[in-house]
């Protein structure tokens, strides 16, 4: 392919003074394009330009996107990051960008992981390239970094696991629709994930990320009105035959989507058992 044209798109709402992962990248290394994806329903767009001008905040219509996905719920929820992430294939090919990587706002910190501990990134420039390598070089749909729940229990040698969350590296030309207004990530691995996409994490990065709820706009507003029932419950209605609810936790229990991944996603098959197919 030609010659890779990269750049960052952070994907926010209402919080154009506290766009915490746009200081962490740059504080961890990144010296690359960074854009500002918001919605033309957001009131703070001006302070957003303001803030970070007018060529790096990307407005995109938020009810003509959401006629293009499978929402799987009838609430009218417009208070869904999902808009944002179907609208960035459109955005990276009107940017031209081959490769790009979709961000959440509330990012602290980028590390990297191990079995011993945590380091923070000095040079996110080299991993993300090395990311988009990693992609070129694959049939991989998309990978993401791994967030602090990939590592309760420690790591057990799993360096990758099959499944993207919160942070996504794409290529423009590997297009993919997130579905459901609230757990569309999962959603979309699990689904797209079935019939044959690959999606990876990886577990040597990290990232840190504000606690959900604790922080004004974002998805917190969406959240706080339906729960996490509903929340768990869509992936169930996208992949009945292998996700189920489940309470989790021990002093606060909440409802929380459960993935058998022996029926989720396809099984790869060693070449010596390969049956051969007839002569043409």
């Amino acid at each position: 392919m030609t010659a890779r044209n990269f750049a960052a798109l952070i994907l926010t709402h209402g919080r154009p003074d506290n766009v915490m992962t746009y200081n962490t990248l740059r504080r961890s290394g990144y010296t690359g394009r960074v854009y500002f994806v918001i919605d033309n329903e957001d009131r703070t767009v001006d302070r957003y330009r303001k803030n970070y001008g007018d060529e790096q905040v990307i407005v995109f219509d938020k009810r003509a996107v959401a006629g293009t996905f499978d929402r799987g719920e009838n609430f009218d929820n417009l208070a869904s990051v999902v808009y944002a992430r179907n609208a960035c294939f459109g955005i990276a090919r009107s940017l031209g960008l081959t490769h790009f990587i979709e961000l959440d706002d509330d990012y602290n910190s980028f590390l990297f992981r191990d079995d011993l501990g945590a380091v923070v990134i000095k040079n996110l420039d080299r991993v993300f390239d090395e990311f988009c390598q990693f992609v070129d070089e694959t049939p991989t749909t998309s990978i993401a970094f791994s967030q602090g729940g990939d590592h309760m229990g420690g790591f057990h040698g799993v360096r990758m696991k099959r499944k993207a969350m919160n942070s996504f590296f794409c290529r423009t030309d590997r297009e993919f629709t997130f579905l459901g207004t609230m757990n569309d990530d999962v959603n979309t691995y699990t689904t797209l994930g079935s019939r044959g996409a690959l999606f990876f994490t990886f577990t040597g990065i990290q990232l840190n990320q504000a606690q959900t709820q604790k922080q004004a706009g974002g998805m917190t507003a969406a959240y706080l009105e339906h729960g996490t029932y509903v929340k768990s419950f869509l992936t169930v209605l996208f992949q009945p035959s292998s996700v189920r609810v489940q309470t989790m936790g021990r002093k606060f229990r909440r409802m929380h989507h459960v993935i058998k991944w022996g029926r989720t996603v396809p099984k790869i098959v060693r070449e010596e058992y390969r049956k051969a197919r007839p002569a043409a």
